[in-house]
């Protein structure tokens, strides 16, 4: 068992998982969750239990990765990019109860291998980013990003498509969102 010197300020739950060279910045907050060999999370980064997150990665400040998410190897999340795990959110029961975890539904989100996720996105629970497809920066994404497919705007629309690194000029107005 490899003995771990953590940075100052960040929380490690004992139930994580992280691969080998693994970085972590200070104010970073893991529990329940699986990190990749080389991957590295930026300050103030929160990743929830049951989140799965793959080599090589790099996860920059201020993200937060709720329960229900999958990242796949060499992914780049940019800062500040907000991951939503509830299509519909409440604090309370009809009833008035406070609600528990029997009372909504997770639903799950994968963000595919080589994936780039800009600075500031929200991606939406349920959805599927796919192989080397892009987010723009600010986007708000609530439907599957087709493989090496860019898409920029709120709501997110398709600004082109590229196979095997060859760009499409395919700027359809689209919505995927």
């Amino acid at each position: 068992m490899t003995v771990r010197v953590l940075p100052a300020n960040v929380c490690v739950a004992s139930d994580v998982e992280l691969g080998e060279n693994v970085r972590l910045a200070p104010f970073v907050n893991l529990y329940g969750c699986r990190v990749g060999e080389g991957t590295r999370l930026g300050a103030f980064v929160e990743v929830q239990r049951d989140a799965r997150i793959g080599c090589n990665c790099k996860i920059s400040s201020h993200s937060f990765i709720c329960s229900g998410v999958t990242i796949e190897d060499e992914v780049f999340v940019g800062h500040g990019v907000i991951f939503i795990n509830d299509r519909h959110p409440r604090a309370t029961n009809a009833d008035g109860s406070a609600k528990g975890d029997a009372d909504w539904e997770l639903e799950l989100t994968v963000i595919r291998k080589g994936a780039s996720i800009g600075s500031g996105a929200v991606i939406m629970c349920g959805v599927e980013v796919g192989a080397g497809a892009m987010v723009g920066a600010g986007a708000i994404v609530t439907r599957d990003v087709p493989a090496f497919t860019t898409v920029a705007g709120t709501p997110a629309r398709v600004m082109h498509s590229r196979t095997t690194g060859t760009q499409d000029s395919n700027s359809s107005d689209e919505r995927i969102s």
